[in-house]
């Protein structure tokens, strides 16, 4: 049997932070190219949007792999709280690493969003000459308010996305990060309608604040009002789906 080499968390801080800015990156780049004025694919639908998400994990989790690919605080906190023992290969699950990994992907979404405006900068700016919201972009918002109700939506997507995830080890699937990426296609197309499926706080937050801070024309609003949903949501759902995988198996 050969034994597991100790990751340095240095190393899990690298991998989490870039593959979670590349998760971002092309995630937001694929609303930016259906919502933004002046695309390519301006105009496209969610069928494009939902495929172009799971792609972003896809590459994501390919980018990752020395961490073990969480990318998600959501997937954090699920495997944390199925005991797992080790985050990834070499990398036990302690008070510092699981520091590392959540600070990490917060600080992976904001570079993403970030190069994902860098990209988009002059359609962003058709965006604020035409009165176009930008925020969608960046981060989630309901079709329809009702906070307790999308609180319920994201606790069910990220409860499927992370229970799922922890029990993909135990099929005989050597599918890898395509499994994941067809798996948040999934998501998307049945329970991202009714809040645009966060399922994962880095993802959300992180470009939220980024969207804040940029001198984009015209902005709008951050919808800061609704910023707890997608935060709050996948964790409970993840804690679940890990208690779940604990039980369960």
């Amino acid at each position: 049997m050969n034994e597991v080499t100790e990751v340095a968390l240095s190393t899990v801080f690298m991998s989490e932070a870039f593959g979670t800015a590349v998760l971002v990156l092309l995630g937001c780049g694929v609303v930016a190219n259906v919502v933004l004025p002046r695309t390519k694919g301006n105009g496209a639908d969610w069928v494009l949007i939902s495929f172009g998400w799971g792609f972003a994990v896809f590459a994501g989790v390919y980018v990752a792999h020395a961490s073990g690919a969480h990318l998600n605080p959501a997937v954090t906190v699920g495997m944390l709280a199925a005991d797992k023992g080790e985050y990834a290969p070499g990398v036990a699950i302690t008070a510092a690493s699981t520091v590392v990994y959540l600070v990490a992907q917060f600080v992976g979404g904001m570079v993403g969003a970030l190069v994902c405006w860098l990209a988009y900068k002059k359609h962003f700016d058709e965006a604020g000459r035409e009165g176009v919201p930008t925020i969608d972009v960046f981060s989630t918002g309901p079709e329809i308010r009702s906070y307790g109700w999308n609180f319920v939506t994201e606790v069910i997507a990220t409860f499927v996305l992370v229970y799922v995830i922890l029990v993909f080890g135990q099929t005989p699937s050597e599918l890898g990060p395509l499994a994941v990426a067809v798996l948040v296609v999934a998501i998307g197309m049945s329970l991202g309608g009714p809040t645009g499926y966060a399922i994962n706080p880095a993802r959300d937050l992180s470009p939220r604040i980024v969207h804040a801070l940029l001198p984009i024309r015209g902005k709008l609003t951050s919808n800061w009002s609704y910023a707890w949903v997608p935060v709050l949501g996948p964790l409970v759902g993840g804690a679940l789906a890990g208690v779940a995988a604990a039980v369960i198996g």
